[in-house]
C-alpha cells in the first residue's frame, strides 16, 4: 500500500493525502487519489484528451499500482472521467467501481465505443504504416472494456455507503449530465467533498445541483473559473442562428458531445419547432450512433430530468438518426437547408469532420459551438478565429460563420462555481482546484480568496499533498475492511 511509511516497514502512515493523477492544471484525465491510513480511494478514472502531449500521458504508468487502489468512485460517465477504467482493470485492479445507474449504463456505451475506436485506429495505423509504434496497439480493446464492467457497482444518490468504521461516502447530484454526482467522504473524522463536474443552476433538462453538507476539504472543478456565461436565452440565440442561416440557404452544423449535450440540443430544437420559433419543416439529422444510443438509455431514467417522460420521448420526433456512416455523404449532398448534430463536440474526430470538410468553406453555413473546447482541438481553433483548419492531412479555409452559444454549456461559470462553493463556507474548508487550465484556476483562486475568504491550493500532477493527520493510531497489522465486501447502507 502506498500509505505505508517507506523507512519504517510495517508502520502505517497516519496522514491523509490527496494526489491528483490527472486533471491537475488541465481539463482532462480526471483521477484524484485519496490516500488514507486504511484505504486508497480513487475518485474518477479518466483518459487524457486534447493535444498530443496530454494524450501521450495515457500510456505513462501511474505512480501507484492498480492493485494498490482499494476502490474507485465514478462521478459521471464522460470519457475524461471514466475512460481509463479498462486500462486500470487490465493492469490488475480487482475492486469495486461505484456509480449511479445512469452513469453505469452510459459508461458502458462510452467505454465500448472508446475501445472500438482505438482498435480501428491501431489497425489503420498498422495498415498505412504511419505509427511510430511497431506495431501500433490500442490502449485497451473491446474485450478489456467488457471485462471492466464486472466491477461496476450501482448505488443511489444520497445513499450512504459504509466502507468501514472510519470511512463512508455519499453521492449528491451535480447537474452536469444524467447520473452525474459529487462525492462526500467522511474519512477519519473529517469530511472531504469531490465536486466532479458541476452543472448549471438552470439547465434545459436537468435540475440544479443538490445541496451537499458542510465539508472540511473541497476538491473542486474550475473549467470556467475565469468566465461568465452569457445571460441571453440559449433558445433565442439558437433560433436566430438557425433562421439567419436558413434565410441565406445555408446549413447549420452543431458539433455535439454525444452524451448530454446532444440530447439537450435536440430538446431545444423540439421546443423551438413546437412554438414555431424556427421553420417546422427544416430537416434535423442526428449523425452520431453514440448520441442516439445515449438518448435511448436516458429514456429509462425520467426521474433525472425536469421534463416529463412523454416529452423526453417526443424530442426524438422529427429527427432522422443516421446509424450508418455510409449514409453521411447522402445527408451532405441533400439539397436545401438542414440542421446536423454530429459528434465529436470538440471536432477531434468522428463524423462531424466529414461535414466540416464540406461546410466550413461556404459562407452561407454556420458552425454552432457549445461546451468547453480544449486546448489544441479544432473547436478551440475555430473559437480563436483560425482562418483554416486541418482535417485528415488537408487544410480547409474557414469561411462559414462560427457562433458560440454559451448558455448550453454543461459546466457552471465562475458565478455558479462560487455559489456552489458558498454552501460550505460555514466550515471554512480548504479548497483544492482541479480540472481547469492555469488561467481559469488562478482567476477562480483569487475570487474565492477575496469573496469567500477561503484558503485555495492548486495541486500539480502527481504532487502528494498532506491534508491532515489521523490522531488515533491504527495498528500496523490491523485488518482494514475489504472494499469489496461488508459494505452496508446507513438507513
Amino acid at each position: 500500500m502506498s500509505s505505508l511509511i517507506d523507512n519504517e516497514p510495517g508502520i502505517r502512515d497516519q496522514t491523509v493525502y490527496l494526489q491528483s493523477l490527472g486533471a491537475a492544471q488541465t481539463v482532462t484525465g480526471s483521477k484524484h487519489l485519496l490516500i488514507t491510513p486504511e484505504l486508497n480511494i480513487l475518485i474518477d478514472c479518466g483518459l487524457f484528451q486534447g493535444i498530443k502531449s496530454l494524450r501521450e500521458k495515457n500510456r505513462e504508468p501511474l505512480p501507484v499500482s492498480a492493485s494498490a487502489i482499494d476502490m474507485v468512485i465514478l462521478t459521471h460517465a464522460h470519457l475524461d472521467h471514466s475512460g481509463y477504467i479498462p486500462l486500470l482493470v487490465k493492469n490488475g485492479y480487482r475492486k469495486p467501481i461505484y456509480m449511479t445507474q445512469p452513469t453505469r449504463d452510459l459508461a458502458e456505451l462510452i467505454l465500448r465505443d472508446s475501445a472500438k475506436l482505438q482498435e480501428e485506429d491501431a489497425e489503420k495505423a498498422n495498415r498505412n504504416g504511419y505509427s511510430r509504434h511497431k506495431p501500433a496497439r490500442p490502449l485497451y480493446t473491446v474485450s478489456d472494456a467488457v471485462a471492466a464492467l464486472a466491477f461496476f457497482k450501482v448505488i443511489s444518490p444520497e445513499e450512504t455507503i459504509t466502507v468501514n468504521s472510519d470511512i463512508d461516502f455519499t453521492l449528491y447530484t451535480s447537474a452536469h449530465i444524467a447520473g452525474a454526482c459529487s462525492v462526500k467522504l467522511n474519512c477519519f473524522g473529517k469530511c472531504i467533498v469531490f465536486s466532479g463536474d458541476i452543472g448549471r443552476q438552470r439547465s434545459e433538462l436537468l435540475p440544479p445541483p443538490a445541496h451537499v453538507p458542510p465539508a472540511d476539504y473541497v476538491v473542486m472543478e474550475s473549467t470556467y473559473g475565469d468566465r461568465l456565461h452569457a445571460k441571453t436565452d440559449a433558445a433565442d440565440e439558437l433560433a436566430m442562428v438557425i433562421n439567419n442561416t436558413v434565410f441565406n440557404n445555408g446549413n447549420i452544423l452543431i458539433p455535439c458531445f454525444a452524451v448530454g449535450r446532444a440530447q439537450e440540443v435536440m430538446h431545444l430544437i423540439y421546443r423551438l419547432k413546437k412554438k414555431q420559433g424556427i421553420p417546422s419543416a427544416i430537416p434535423v439529422f442526428l449523425d452520431s450512433p453514440m448520441a442516439a444510443s445515449a438518448g435511448k438509455v436516458l429514456l429509462h431514467y425520467p426521474d433525472w430530468f425536469t421534463i416529463s417522460e412523454k416529452e423526453c420521448a417526443q424530442m426524438f420526433s422529427g429527427v432522422t438518426i443516421n446509424d450508418n456512416h455510409q449514409h453521411t455523404q447522402a445527408i451532405i449532398r441533400q439539397r436545401g437547408s438542414k440542421i446536423v448534430l454530429a459528434a465529436s463536440g470538440m471536432m477531434t474526430g468522428g463524423r462531424v469532420l466529414e461535414y466540416l470538410k464540406h461546410y466550413i468553406g461556404d459562407a452561407r453555413n454556420t458552425i454552432v459551438i457549445m461546451g468547453y473546447q480544449a486546448e489544441g482541438t479544432r473547436g478551440r481553433a475555430l473559437l480563436n478565429k483560425a482562418y483554416e483548419i486541418k482535417i485528415h492531412g488537408q487544410y480547409y479555409p474557414v469561411r462559414a460563420q462560427v457562433m458560440e452559444i454559451e448558455g448550453l454549456s454543461a459546466h457552471a461559470d465562475q458565478t455558479e462555481l462560487l455559489e456552489w462553493l458558498g454552501q460550505f463556507k460555514e466550515k471554512m474548508p480548504e479548497v483544492y482546484l482541479v480540472h481547469g487550465e492555469p488561467c481559469a484556476q488562478e482567476a477562480l483562486r483569487i475570487k474565492i480568496k477575496d469573496e469567500l475568504k477561503l484558503k485555495v491550493i492548486i495541486p500539480e500532477q502527481y504532487q502528494k499533498t498532506p491534508l491532515y493527520t489521523v490522531t488515533a493510531h491504527q495498528p500496523a497489522n490491523g485488518q482494514a475492511a475489504a472494499a469489496d465486501g461488508g459494505l452496508t447502507a446507513k438507513l
